[in-house]
């Protein structure tokens, strides 16, 4: 489900202080309730697991022509990644985030760092940079689940075209599609969580 902008702008999380220059794309509450600490269980289903691709027709032919484009017209060209176009967000860590843990990386993506409750990663082309950042919050009934921020900083007036030309997809055939695979994956992986010793029912039980 899409939530307003104030779903994200209202929380104290840490990308506040490090992303000032990019701007809120998206925010979404994502299917996976859970207990009070079950962030790290969420950032590894998306770093290792089907939940970091949406795999249906519309968003492998959607993801299959992006890749053909960005060859062609080079958007995905060496220098053009993290830290190469310009400094990555690492660099603009306080001590206490870049000494803390710093999540994994994953596809084209760089993790930024990850906290008990927020975990943020990078990637950046030709076109922007953009940062997904996952935040683990009480869904008001005595449980938690996460919700994910789309944040982004468009390359020039080339980079701006380009998200504007692409939001409908997005909201069409990737979004809708993630999330659920998102929640299947995590209902999937309750017995896991369980073991962990976490995996709350999103009923107030951890």
């Amino acid at each position: 489900m899409r939530l307003p902008s104030t779903a994200h702008t209202s929380r104290p999380w840490r990308i506040h202080e490090i992303a000032h220059d990019f701007r809120l794309e998206d925010v979404w509450a994502l299917p996976t309730p859970g207990g009070p600490d079950d962030l790290a269980h969420l950032v590894k289903q998306v770093s290792t697991g089907q939940g970091a691709y949406v795999d249906t027709r519309v968003g492998r032919t959607l993801f299959a022509l992006r890749w053909k484009l960005g060859a062609l017209f080079g958007w995905d060209k060496p220098g053009t990644g993290v830290g190469e176009r310009e400094a990555g967000l690492r660099d603009r860590l306080p001590a206490d985030l870049r000494e803390g843990p710093r999540g994994p990386d994953f596809r084209k993506f760089t993790s930024v760092y990850q906290t008990h409750d927020e975990w943020a990663a990078e990637m950046s082309n030709e076109t922007c940079r953009g940062v997904m950042h996952l935040g683990w919050v009480p869904d008001g009934n005595g449980g938690y689940h996460a919700q994910m921020a789309v944040l982004v900083k468009p390359n020039g007036l080339f980079g701006a075209v380009y998200m504007a030309g692409i939001k409908a997809f997005r909201y069409v055939g990737v979004y809708p599609a993630l999330l659920r695979m998102i929640g299947r994956e995590w209902e999937a992986n309750a017995g896991e969580r369980n073991a962990a010793g976490g995996g709350g029912t999103g009923r107030g039980e951890a």
